[in-house]
């Protein structure tokens, strides 16, 4: 409970600001000066579990008196569930929306989560009085929060920033100049004296019951009065909820400005409503989208009961929260404009390494330039040497037409007289063996070479800190816009029908994960945000390709299937090694998955619901050190030079 910050509480009182759907929860007390630590005075209770997504699940058992903060290595049973009749339908534009990276539930969530804070202060007529601020951090997010840049998100949260429209280029010397001036500028009018190291606490060692990516803010008067406090739980995918909205996590959407969202989007009910009995008339519940579905079985039932497409029972339920048709297109449009320009600073980027201690080279610009047939001009390299495709063996390989040479003459002409540009081909091993040595050669797979270098292209703007599309994390951001690029480019007659298909057919799967399971990599791992793009990413190609919504479905379970029991183990807490190769496979699978349920004529054994569940288990099952704390896996055994200075 949020009274028990201080064992000194005087008074406590609930504070409704006016905009909120549900009422945010404050308290007023006094502050005791020999607890100026928050986690001094945290009550570490020892309930014995705590629940996968459980803001989007009901009926949870009650708080225990005196007990909000758990050991993070106390084993937890997140077995079965009752699973109640609530509908996953939530908007599209909820589950993609615009961030920065590098990470969807520790940046662009604690930003949202600072900025709500802030303006709840606002309304209660509260920002004025605050002199100093206390957060502090838990589970994995302290444990990876500063390469996950955490503590630059909330403090820019705090400032009035918004993941959305905030520039990227200013984050870093805004945040360095919080640090050094020691002042923070609350809602970017009320300046107060914020010091880094007493007033951030890491407490990588609990989490709060609710969720692993906890956080508590707490702001105090001139005396040292406690005004305000309140906790904060990133769910994944840039979703925040709190004390008040964790009984359904689904209601609560991702603006920060609740009086700008449309009411059906606050007032949802979240339950399937029982069937009339026969001959009763049917009243239409104003809440309830028209196409309310729980799982893929139900989701597949609408779309054959109506006729309709996946992309189609999404379509419509869009237009029940508010949107015309002309704003959906264009909210559609623009989600692909930020994920294609995404790619394009990716592959044009002229960096060569990313930020942090690994020192990691970026290669999209690379591998882009080595392709040769790029879709933004200007960007081919006149000097990068590269490999051309499907060549014999033997003599050398030949660079591409087009390509210039070293001399900055075109390649296969010298002086005015036509030669092919050779080089000697290097063969490892011995030429006396009677296994003899196979000399080196160039596939030519179009699809995976692309897909590819579109994944890391995003994921390394990603890792920079850039603009960002959430899809449905940062973390997995590559794999869908990989996918749809290499649609628009190479398979689509029609762009915009395709991009309209592909996100909102993504988006329903994506609905099912986050009810049925999670996308959170601190709950499941990287099968909760990899693994879900890869399924979301799977059914968004089977449908551009004209599949039914059966097979579809089959494709999503399929791109789950494989990637099930993945691991987040990022190696120094940064979105990088293994999380941007990880997403040029999960690219390639998705296409892949693809094409395996549209060959497989609606034949197969398991289906999307069954693989969703055993998700879910596999996550309950799973050590905490593989759930986005870095504290086994590659991140364990990989060394990092100790005279590379931290990020």
């Amino acid at each position: 409970m949020l009274s028990r910050l201080s064992r000194t509480a005087v008074a406590t009182r609930y504070c409704t600001s006016p905009r909120l759907p549900l009422p945010a929860r404050c308290v007023q007390t006094r502050w005791s000066p020999h607890e100026h630590k928050l986690h001094r005075s945290i009550s570490i209770s020892s309930p014995s579990w705590y629940a996968l997504n459980t803001a989007a699940r009901k009926g949870l058992e009650e708080d225990e008196p005196g007990s909000d903060a758990v050991p993070a290595e106390e084993p937890r049973d997140v077995g079965v569930q009752q699973q109640e009749a609530e509908h996953a339908v939530i908007s599209a534009f909820d589950l993609f929306s615009i961030g920065v990276g590098p990470s969807s539930s520790h940046t662009v969530g604690p930003m949202r989560a600072g900025k709500i804070f802030i303006n709840d202060l606002v309304d209660l007529g509260l920002l004025e009085k605050v002199k100093t601020v206390k957060i502090t951090l838990y589970g994995s997010l302290a444990a990876t929060g500063k390469g996950h840049h955490t503590p630059q998100a909330i403090l820019l949260g705090l400032e009035g920033s918004d993941p959305e429209t905030i520039d990227t280029g200013t984050i870093p010397s805004r945040y360095q100049d919080i640090l050094e001036t020691k002042h923070l500028t609350l809602g970017g009018r009320h300046r107060i004296a914020y010091d880094q190291d007493n007033d951030m606490v890491w407490r990588w060692d609990q989490v709060l019951k609710t969720h692993p990516n906890g956080m508590r803010f707490s702001v105090f008067g001139e005396d040292g009065d406690l005004l305000a406090t309140n906790e904060y739980f990133s769910v994944g995918g840039g979703f925040v909820v709190n004390e008040k909205t964790k009984a359904d996590e689904n209601l609560f959407y991702k603006g920060v400005d609740k009086s700008a969202v449309h009411g059906a989007r606050l007032h949802q009910t979240h339950s399937l409503s029982e069937p009339p009995q026969e001959g009763a008339p049917q009243q239409m519940d104003l809440c309830q989208p028209p196409y309310p579905f729980v799982s893929g079985e139900s989701l597949l039932a609408l779309t054959r009961n109506h006729n309709m497409t996946i992309a189609q029972i999404v379509y419509d339920n869009e237009l029940h929260f508010g949107y015309s048709h002309e704003e959906i297109h264009d909210k559609l449009m623009k989600i692909w404009s930020v994920m294609d320009d995404c790619i394009r600073m990716g592959v044009s980027s002229s960096e060569t390494k990313l930020p942090g201690r690994l020192q990691l080279r970026r290669r999209a610009p690379i591998l882009y330039r080595r392709l040769m047939r790029g879709f933004y001009p200007g960007l081919v390299s006149p000097v990068l040497p590269a490999i051309g495709g499907g060549l014999p063996p033997s003599g050398h390989i030949s660079a591409p037409e087009g390509e210039m040479m070293s001399d900055g003459l075109p390649a296969g002409k010298v002086q005015g007289k036509s030669v092919s540009a050779t080089r000697p081909t290097h063969v490892v091993g011995s030429l006396e063996h009677p296994v003899l040595p196979v000399p080196p050669r160039k596939t030519n797979i179009p699809a995976m070479d692309f897909l590819s270098c579109y994944a890391i292209a995003v994921n390394e703007v990603n890792a920079s800190g850039g603009r960002i599309v959430t899809s449905p994390t940062n973390g997995a951001a590559g794999v869908i816009p990989a996918v749809l690029k290499y649609i628009v480019e190479f398979v689509s007659d029609d762009p915009e029908k395709s991009v309209v298909t592909f996100l909102l057919t993504a988006a329903a799967i994506g609905m099912l994960f986050k009810r049925g399971s999670t996308i959170s990599a601190a709950e499941g791992g990287c099968q909760a945000e990899v693994g879900v793009a890869c399924s979301m990413a799977s059914a968004g190609f089977a449908a551009c390709m004209g599949a039914d919504p059966e097979t579809v479905l089959q494709a999503a379970e399929i791109g789950i299937e494989h990637n099930l029991g993945l691991t987040c183990d990022p190696i120094d807490g940064l979105v990088q090694v293994p999380c941007i190769e990880r997403n040029s496979l999960g690219a390639v699978k998705a296409v892949t998955a693809a094409q395996l349920s549209m060959a497989s004529q609606n034949v197969y054994s398991v289906t999307l619901d069954e693989a969703i569940e055993a998700m879910r288990l596999t996550a309950a099952d799973m050590s905490v050190k593989y759930k986005e704390t870095s504290l086994s896996g590659l991140a364990r055994t990989v060394r990092i030079p100790l005279t590379v200075p931290a990020c």
